[in-house]
C-alpha cells in the first residue's frame, strides 16, 4: 500500500496528508523533548537514533527511558512498554476489516506507521468498516487517505525526534515542549466526543487521570 505511486494522486491522500498536518506542530514537539530526553537520559546518540527509527511508540519510549537510565531490569521495561502500548491492541481489532484484503507486507508496514492521531484521523473519516460489498475504489480511497495521513506523522515525529537528538545538549528539557503533543491529542479527542457515551468516556479519563496524577 505505502508504495504504489498511483496513491499518490488519489484526492483521499492529500486528504489525509492536509488532516494529520494540523497537528503535525504539536506531534513534532512531543518528538523533538522525546529525543532531548533519550540523550539526557545517558543513551548513546546511535541507542537513542535506534530506538526512534525501531520503537516509534512516543509513550512508549518515554516511559522505558527512565526505567533504561535506571538499570531496572529487561522485564520491567518490556512490561510497562506493554502496558502503555495496550491501547494498540483496541486500534488493530478496529483496523483489521479495513486491512485485511493486503498483502502481507503492506499490513506489517500499516502496524508500524499507525499512531494514535493517524488512527483517531482515519476511524473519523471511514467509521464504517468495509464489507463484502464495498466497491474497489471505496477501499482504495480508505489506502491512500490512510497513507497520507501515516506519512505525515511519521514524517512530523521522526525528523523532530532526530532534531532533540541532535541538539540535545541545546535544548532544555524545562521547556515542556512536549505537552504540545498532549494538546494536540486533547483537541482530537474532544472532537470526537460527539454522542452521550463518549462524553461520559472522556469524563472518566478525565478523573482516573487526576485521581492518579502522583500515582508513580
Amino acid at each position: 500500500m505505502f508504495f504504489k505511486p498511483s496513491l499518490y494522486r488519489h484526492p483521499d491522500y492529500w486528504q489525509g496528508v492536509r488532516d494529520l498536518a494540523s497537528v503535525a506542530t504539536g506531534i513534532g514537539a512531543w518528538g523533538l523533548m522525546t529525543g532531548v530526553a533519550m540523550v539526557k537520559s545517558g543513551m548513546s546518540t546511535f541507542e537513542a537514533v535506534a530506538m526512534t527509527l525501531l520503537v516509534f511508540a512516543g509513550s512508549a519510549q518515554l516511559a522505558a527511558i527512565p526505567l533504561i537510565a535506571s538499570g531496572a531490569p529487561l522485564w520491567v521495561i518490556l512490561a510497562t512498554a506493554f502496558c502503555v502500548n495496550l491501547r494498540f491492541v483496541v486500534f488493530s481489532a478496529h483496523l483489521r476489516p479495513y486491512v485485511m484484503h493486503l498483502p502481507l507486507r503492506d499490513r506489517l508496514v500499516t502496524g508500524y506507521l499507525t499512531a494514535d492521531l493517524s488512527y483517531v484521523f482515519f476511524a473519523r473519516r471511514y467509521p464504517h468498516a468495509p464489507h463484502a460489498d464495498t466497491p474497489p475504489s471505496e477501499l482504495v480511497a480508505q489506502q491512500a487517505y490512510l497513507m497520507g495521513n501515516c506519512g505525515i506523522n511519521w514524517m512530523a515525529w521522526m525528523g523532530a525526534s532526530l532534531v532533540g537528538i541532535a541538539l540535545a545538549n541545546v535544548i532544555p528539557t524545562h521547556w515542556g515542549l512536549g505537552f504540545a503533543g498532549i494538546l494536540a491529542l486533547m483537541g482530537v479527542m474532544l472532537s470526537l466526543a460527539t454522542s452521550p457515551l463518549r462524553v461520559v468516556a472522556v469524563g472518566i479519563s478525565v478523573a482516573a487521570a487526576v485521581a492518579a496524577r502522583d500515582v508513580p
